[in-house]
């Protein structure tokens, strides 16, 4: 192929990806699947490779890294970088608004350009002639750092502008940041490897732009939004052959939200929750709407961003110190705080595991009090280096379980003590054991133990397992207390007359309790084994059980060799259910229970019953045209394995609505993709409807 046809092939590839990743980034509308996208990007990358002098600076090739660099060179701003002012309540947030009015007496009402505050890092990028050539962090305000190589990996930003209808310098402003996603699956393989994981999304996407070696920024998945625009230039020729830059501003609206809009029309993203205000009074509004969504959101925020949209009256209130007067950051109730820890208990879990609890000073954050936070295991402990005493810095983001982020050592007091794991069981005095490679001690005694007994009942009669209606927990803690029941079978033995007699309990509501508990006694296997509460057997891998050996008797029997043939069941999984047959307490609960209750065996089925058999399918995301449930449970009529984490084996992962980290690692390890949509497809295919 001749070189003209090379840069011919070139610049339609490089258009064509182009459009792709502003379809995928930035519009959230992808038009094509994506091994058509990778396969474009291959031939562009091997004509590249081939042919390195066509290699442009704006090819979407280059989003993959390059050189590392030895240090980062310096930026100075044209235009400064402010930062916002905060305010932190109702009546300051009207302090302002009155303030605004005061500066504009002849303004009776003015709209708001409204936008969450991104916990990212803030970074300007230059673009000439369309090109990206520049980026930079904010840094002082007047000089920031040249971070030009990592940037150009960020997939939501274009190399070049879409379209030609733009100034021939313009410099973006926005907030580069790490979605929850991604940050949860690097801190997971942090974890894996040993190494140390990162706090926060905010921290996590500020060192990945700090890395030297864009190559390692290139696969940690960070995103952008832009919210402003900096300086806008034509670049002129004089007579006498001199180039000169001239401000072009009259090419942008007078309107902070439609200069966002032109912003997005060229190709950069704009964050799709902001929005334009009529007036100051809608602002409460907004800002109680996105606390409220706060968690459902796809990336962290600490607030929203209030801007007095019209850009002519931006430049009348103009800007105070480093901050400027028309805008304003309206910031939600602090996610971490100090306090201190006082102490630290152990709690007993349903399958034996003792966990450290932390008693803290109570401390008001995230919008609640918090006294009480996990710390999960020894290992946790020793990661933090804790000590009783210790002053600490405590995290709650939305109904998260507040958690112990790090150790303010410098505040230590001479008093603080060591946090030492008991020796025995701090419910029934049993010796406590740490299993090969777990870090969890647990307590050895079982049913015996009076913490393990409650746990084993509750989740016996839960929701998932044989769904007891009535059999809330605090009454399955009373009857246990009161030595009316010690295990799961117990609960079949019980009558009215005994259970009416129940703080709270009426004659109606006993009635109800005991015609649930024998509704119960008729099961399915997969719930059976399920509600067994053996460590690590989910609902998947219990329902994988049952469809694999067909029979109970065949489940207890089986060895770890042929419980490792069972879809999701690995060499752990396989010892805990040897371990839990092995135990005689156990056998004697299972075989009290299999005198009273009932299963069906698995039916078993021909081929042309089960058309996916051997496909392993996984569910994320939130599915609109049915259940999840639903969904699985016509998977499994059909033979399919259905799991709850993807892996190499997967061979569907089907994605709903708000598809996070299962998405972007089936992506990742060539998974095929299915929508709701094309799965209601299959089940047709196959003559099963919704």
């Amino acid at each position: 192929m001749s070189e003209s046809s090379l840069i011919l092939r070139i610049n339609e590839l490089q258009k064509q990806i182009n459009l792709y990743n502003h379809q995928y980034y930035v519009l959230d509308q992808p038009s094509v699947p994506d091994v058509e996208y990778d396969r474009l990007m291959r031939e562009l990358i091997d004509i590249e490779t081939k042919n390195p002098t066509l290699k442009t600076l704006d090819s979407p090739s280059q989003k993959v890294g390059g050189q590392a660099l030895k240090s980062f060179s310096q930026v100075q701003h044209q235009m400064p970088m402010l930062s916002l002012d905060n305010v932190f309540s109702p009546d300051e947030w009207q302090a302002f608004v009155k303030r605004l009015q005061d500066r504009l007496p002849n303004v009776e009402t003015f709209k708001i350009c409204a936008e969450p505050k991104l916990d990212g890092l803030a970074v300007s990028l230059r673009f000439e002639k369309g090109v990206l050539v520049q980026a930079a962090t904010r840094g002082d305000g007047n000089t920031g750092e040249n971070i030009t190589e990592n940037v150009r990996t960020i997939k939501s930003i274009p190399l070049r502008l879409i379209g030609d209808d733009y100034p021939d310098i313009i410099e973006v402003r926005g907030e580069v940041f790490m979605p929850k996603a991604s940050f949860d699956q690097l801190n997971e393989q942090a974890k894996r490897k040993g190494e140390k994981s990162f706090a926060n999304p905010r921290n996590a996407a500020a060192g990945s732009l700090r890395q030297l070696d864009s190559k390692i920024t290139a696969k940690r998945n960070l995103a952008f939004y832009a919210y402003g625009v900096g300086v806008v230039q034509n670049i002129k020729e004089t007579d006498a052959g001199e180039v000169i830059t001239a401000n072009n501003e009259q090419w942008l609206a007078n309107s902070h939200y439609q200069r966002l809009c032109q912003l997005k029309d060229l190709g950069l993203p704009m964050c799709p929750e902001v929005k334009l205000l009529e007036s100051t009074d809608d602002c409460d509004t907004f800002y109680q709407h996105i606390l409220l969504s706060r968690s459902s959101l796809s990336y962290e925020i600490d607030g929203t961003v209030l801007k007095v949209d019209d850009i002519k009256l931006q430049q009348r209130l103009g800007f105070v110190a480093r901050a400027p007067r028309w805008a304003m950051a309206y910031k939600f109730p602090a996610q971490e705080e100090l306090t201190i820890l006082e102490d630290v208990e152990f709690q007993v879990g349903r399958t034996g595991a003792i966990t450290p609890v932390a008693r803290l000073k109570p401390v008001f954050v995230g919008g609640v009090t918090v006294s009480n936070a996990t710390l999960h295991n020894q290992d946790e402990i020793d990661r933090l280096a804790l000590k009783i005493g210790d002053t600490v810095i405590i995290r709650r983001a939305g109904d998260v379980i507040p958690q112990i982020v790090s150790v303010v050592i410098e505040r230590r007091p001479e008093t603080a003590r060591d946090v030492v794991f008991p020796a025995q069981c701090p419910v029934c005095q049993s010796a406590v054991a740490k299993g090969e490679g777990e870090a969890v001690l647990r307590c050895t005694g079982g049913l015996f133990c009076g913490a393990q007994r409650k746990e084993a009942i509750k989740h016996f009669s839960s929701r998932k397992a044989h769904d007891i209606d009535g059999l809330g927990d605090k009454l399955v803690e009373q009857l246990v207390d009161e030595n009316l029941i010690a295990t799961p079978a117990d609960l079949f033995r019980l009558n009215e007359l005994v259970v009416c007699t129940m703080e709270r309990m009426g004659k109606k509501s006993a009635a109800n309790l005991i015609k649930s508990i024998e509704v119960s006694r008729t099961t399915t296997l997969a719930k059976f084994i399920y509600a067994l509460g053996i460590r690590e057997v989910g609902e998947t891998t219990a329902s994988n059980l049952a469809n694999h050996f067909l029979t109970f008797d065949a489940v207890k029997q089986a060895d770890l060799e042929s419980l490792q043939k069972v879809s999701d069941v690995g060499v752990i999984v396989a010892r805990n259910i040897v371990e839990f047959f092995e135990q005689t307490h156990n056998i004697e609960v299972v075989t009290d229970l299999e005198s009273i209750m009932t299963w069906p065996d698995i039916e078993v089925k021909s081929a042309d019953q089960q058309p996916l058999a051997d496909q392993i399918f996984v569910l994320t995301g939130t599915l609109n045209l049915m259940g999840r449930s639903e969904a699985k449970s016509m998977l499994q009529s059909l033979g399919a394995k259905v799991s709850g984490s993807v892996s190499a084996k997967t061979h569907f992962l089907v994605a709903g609505e708000k598809a996070g980290s299962k998405l972007t690692k089936a992506q990742d390890l060539g998974v095929e993709v299915l929508t709701e949509e094309a799965l209601v497809a299959l089940f047709a295919q196959h003559r099963l409807s919704i």
